[in-house]
């Protein structure tokens, strides 16, 4: 790992999670914690572009973040993406819920690759803040897809803050944390 501008007692713990509703500040809140750590950063995008809605938001995701990220698009393979991060101190992995989407998509056993997700986080040598979208709290969906996807989005959530040392839920742009302290 590169040397930090800070002291390590000030630094984000290994692994962080950052947890909200759609739209909710998660990300902004996410990137805040990256830089306010000091030394390198690195962004591990998920998203895949199929529309000009999508690609829209990225382009906003992009601006917001702004320069000074080493960036890597993979929306499948995390553990390839964390070998490009070698020389980054902080990865935020934005984001665990459209990662999940990815999977399903792919058909994948979604319960076997949300161990390996997160057995490869927590193998990571840098420190690493992840994203995720909090689904439990919204309607039944109607249809057997969506109600899959909830579930193992509800499992993944779990097993990453069962993992974290810090989880942090973000409502209306407004951080609560739920375990650990912040720097």
């Amino acid at each position: 790992m590169v040397g930090s501008q800070r002291d390590e007692k000030n630094r984000l713990p290994a692994l962080s999670f950052v947890f909200g509703g759609s739209a909710s500040g998660k990300s902004s809140f996410a990137e805040q914690l990256v830089v306010q750590d000091g030394g390198t950063r690195g962004y591990i995008a998920t998203a895949q572009v199929w529309d000009a809605e999508m690609e829209a938001k990225v382009a906003r995701h992009q601006a917001m973040r702004g320069e000074g990220w080493l960036t890597v698009e993979e929306p499948l393979d995390i553990a390839a993406a964390l070998a490009k991060m070698n020389d980054v101190d902080t990865v935020l992995v934005d984001c665990a819920t459209l990662w999940l989407t990815n999977q399903l998509l792919a058909e994948a056993d979604l319960d076997a690759v949300s161990n390996e997700f997160v057995a490869e986080l927590a193998a990571a040598p840098q420190r690493i803040v992840v994203v995720s979208n909090e689904v439990g709290q919204g309607i039944v969906p109607d249809n057997a897809m969506s109600r899959t996807f909830r579930e193992a989005q509800g499992r993944l959530n779990q097993k990453i803050a069962a993992e974290a040392d810090l989880a942090v839920l973000v409502m209306a742009g407004l951080p609560m944390v739920l375990k650990g302290v912040l720097p």
